[in-house]
């Protein structure tokens, strides 16, 4: 009998199974109230299990307006009537981070935020969601999971001087794209492991969202061990487990690399890009807001001042790392260099916060997404770096090697990248109630509704998302979108942030279908919550001409383009109870 991997031993199930789990921690942050107001909606009344509610104020913290005020009240009522004790008000911190004070070996962890797989440090199994999937959770206690394959990493050797944890996750992400992982689980192995701190591997969980993987996933080794400051029994993968795929990575031949505009695939070496004018830099953010990444920007911007002009920002990623750096001398380092500190928060990262870049800036930052418009500002560049590599960037105001010295390397791999692909004004996409973005690959959740409007429209209300959806990609789609309208899109539909908006407008709006190449897992998840179809079809993708007319026969599992019949595998029973009912909110209401 074959042995299992992480995934399979932690569900109890073989790869392909659906299973339904309860999970030791639910996380959910400042869209806290939009939630309620779901759960509510399913007829919730008091969470079925408060204690395994985290809940933190991160994501617009300080508030910027008052409606986002009025929000982080209602949740600071909500946390006190229900007696939630894992919560963290404005300032105390980024959720990945607070996460780290209760994450253990082998709990099940859901949150909903993308990023929730940086948890996978702790030897946890981590995986975002989205907001009425949390509710439900509130409702219910537990959730279906589809058991992932999984991908195996295996590190050998040691990263070289001036080389850290983030050019390693994205010379991954570059090696196999940013759905190269595509609902999988990553395992890390091999000596290299040994190699890397918690800090480290918090990075590297955190970037596998990155990789469209469903979580990342370290050993609760002597590491993991020393961390916490206790003995610790984890699970881990048998010796024979069946991968669907391996990778090995030599640790010693890395280099620094960044993610250039407007795709965290689009990797290249520093040394490709050096000389960049950089007009604003950014260190913080739940990727690499942690102690050792201020350290190391310390390090390099001791005694020094940055140009005139240059905007550089620190965030640290919570109260008490933020309080370790005070009492380091990081935090007068960073001032006397002419930096500006912000307090424990994601800050500009999702547009939302402090800090949004002007027209025509680049931006290098330690964030994890560099999508068209992702900081606020579709008309800036953002570049993805380690701290160090920011830090010296600031410091010279154009992208630096953080080695000291110029390098000739190259990125030596060269899967296809992705591109961002926008509807000209005046290209008409729509004909026979079909929308044509077969071209479209990687059609992010950013293009779809942007982020710096996730807080000021609620989730739960269709009606508000419609005039916003699609905004900058094709401009025309909110306004001529009709119910029964079906939707053709490449690879990777979705990807990018767990907000369901798009979703939610998409189901609310009447969409009948998505038909697509593939989808993003926390997408695909929130549709199925909303009652909107996603179906994979790469073969019906490739043949469909604009003007063709399409039909879907959802209980035969057919979709019919022009003269071309193809066949899909019908949805498990239980989920297509969901559909049947109108979404998951309806679902758990009737029952």
């Amino acid at each position: 009998m074959p042995g299992k991997t992480f995934a399979e031993k932690i569900f109890g199930a073989d790869a392909g199974s659906i299973v339904f789990a309860k999970p030791d921690i639910i996380l959910s942050h400042d869209n806290t109230a939009s939630i309620y107001n779901t759960f509510k909606k399913m007829g919730g009344e008091t969470p079925v299990n408060p204690d395994a509610l985290l809940i933190t104020l991160d994501h617009n913290a300080p508030p910027t307006n008052a409606k986002l005020a009025n929000d982080y009240q209602a949740i600071r009522d909500f946390t006190g009537k229900f007696g939630v004790r894992k919560f963290h008000d404005a300032g105390e911190g980024i959720c990945h981070q607070l996460m780290a004070l209760y994450a253990r070996p082998k709990m099940i962890i859901v949150g909903s935020d993308s990023h929730t797989s940086t948890a996978g440090a702790f030897n946890a199994f981590a995986a975002g969601i989205d907001r009425t999937e949390t509710a439900g959770l509130w409702k219910q206690g537990e959730t279906w999971f589809r058991v992932p394959d999984t991908l195996k990493i295996t590190l050998q050797g040691k990263l070289p001087e001036g080389v850290y944890a983030k050019d390693l996750a994205l010379w991954i992400i570059g090696m196999i794209g940013s759905s190269g992982a595509d609902y999988l689980s990553i395992e890390y192995h091999g000596d290299g492991v040994r190699t890397l701190t918690i800090a480290d591997r918090m990075a590297l969980s955190n970037l596998a969202s990155e990789m469209g993987a469903k979580n990342a996933v370290f050993p609760a080794d002597e590491i993991l061990q020393a961390y916490l400051g206790e003995a610790t029994e984890g699970i881990w993968a048998d010796p024979d487990a069946g991968y669907l795929q391996e990778i090995e990575i030599n640790l010693s031949e890395i280099f620094p690399v960044v993610a250039a505009p407007h795709h965290v695939d689009n990797v290249k070496a520093v040394s490709e890009v050096q000389g960049t004018k950089i007009h604003q830099a950014l260190i913080g953010t739940c990727t690499n807001g942690r102690l050792e990444d201020l350290q190391e920007a310390a390090a390099v911007l001791k005694g020094k001042k940055i140009p005139p002009f240059m905007q550089l920002l620190i965030i640290p990623a919570s109260k008490e790392i933020y309080m370790q750096a005070m009492r380091e001398g990081l935090i007068e380092t960073f001032i006397e260099a002419g930096a500006n500190v912000l307090s424990s928060s994601c800050g500009p990262c999702l547009g939302t916060g402090q800090g949004i870049p002007a027209d025509g800036t680049n931006v290098i930052s330690t964030a994890n997404r560099n999508f068209k418009g992702r900081m606020g500002n579709p008309n800036s560049s953002v570049y993805l770096a380690s701290p160090a590599t920011v830090a010296i960037s600031a410091l010279h105001g154009e992208i630096t090697d953080p080695r000291g010295k110029p390098h000739d390397d190259n990125y030596p791999f060269h899967a296809p990248q992705s591109a961002t692909v926008d509807i000209r004004e005046g290209e008409d996409r729509y004909s026979s109630h079909t929308w044509n973005y077969a071209d479209v690959d990687n059609l992010n959740t950013d293009q779809m509704f942007a982020g710096n409007l996730t807080y000021n429209v609620q989730s739960s209300e269709p009606e508000k998302i419609l005039p916003h959806l699609f905004k900058g990609f094709d401009n025309s789609f909110a306004e001529r979108v009709k119910p029964g309208d079906i939707i053709i899109a490449g690879a990777n539909f979705g990807c990018g942030s767990s907000r369901e908006h798009p979703a939610v407008g998409l189901s609310g709006a009447g969409v009948k279908a998505v038909i697509c190449k593939s989808v993003n897992r926390i997408f695909y998840r929130s549709s199925v919550n909303q009652g909107l179809p996603i179906i994979l079809l790469p073969e019906a993708v490739e043949a469909f001409k604009q003007g063709d007319l399409v039909k879907i026969n959802f209980e035969q599992g057919v979709v019919n383009i022009a003269e071309n019949e193809f066949r899909f595998a019908p949805l498990p029973s239980k989920l297509m109870e969901i559909f049947q009912a109108k979404g998951l909110v309806n679902y758990v209401k009737n029952r």
